[in-house]
């Protein structure tokens, strides 16, 4: 399971500004409020892991004896994803990894020991990025970028079992 925490201030184009009101948002985005699109959507809102696998969205709908199927799982992904909800990463892990889409921009450091993700934003990165692209005649419409590291922690508490 990937893993994060939050600290992220630039703005994403996002089609939501409230997830407070899931029907609605649903509804917002073209979609029917059927009970496993909001079980999924509310999962992604309460979970603490903010980037979450098809997979892992699947074990939580299982342990709260939701009876929906995996083909379920990532086709409400996907249309959720379509429809602005949500944002699809795909970090080395070869798999997708999804998070809420909050409207902030923001990078992410990926632990290649034990998965963690956090995400970060940093005004000068975001500078030299926009300056490396208009020296060379680009300008940039989308970005992303991913740090691979290491965790420095001897008992790093995200790391399984």
């Amino acid at each position: 399971m990937i893993k994060q925490i939050t600290a992220s201030h630039h703005k994403y184009p996002s089609t939501q500004k409230d997830m407070s009101d899931k029907p609605a948002n649903l509804k917002a985005s073209g979609l029917k409020a059927t009970v496993p699109r909001l079980k999924i959507l509310d999962i992604f809102k309460s979970s603490p892991t903010r980037h979450l696998a098809a997979e892992d969205v699947y074990k939580i709908l299982l342990a709260d004896n939701m009876e929906v199927g995996l083909a379920t799982v990532y086709r409400v992904l996907t249309q959720f994803e379509q429809a602005g909800l949500l944002m699809r990463n795909n970090f080395e892990t070869g798999k997708a990894i999804f998070e809420l889409n909050e409207g902030e921009h923001h990078d992410h450091l990926v632990c290649l020991d034990c998965g963690w993700v956090e995400e970060f934003h940093d005004k000068e990165i975001e500078k030299r990025q926009k300056k490396i692209a208009q020296e060379r005649g680009f300008e940039i419409v989308n970005h992303s970028l991913a740090l691979y590291c290491r965790c420095n922690k001897e008992n790093c508490s995200h790391r399984e079992a």
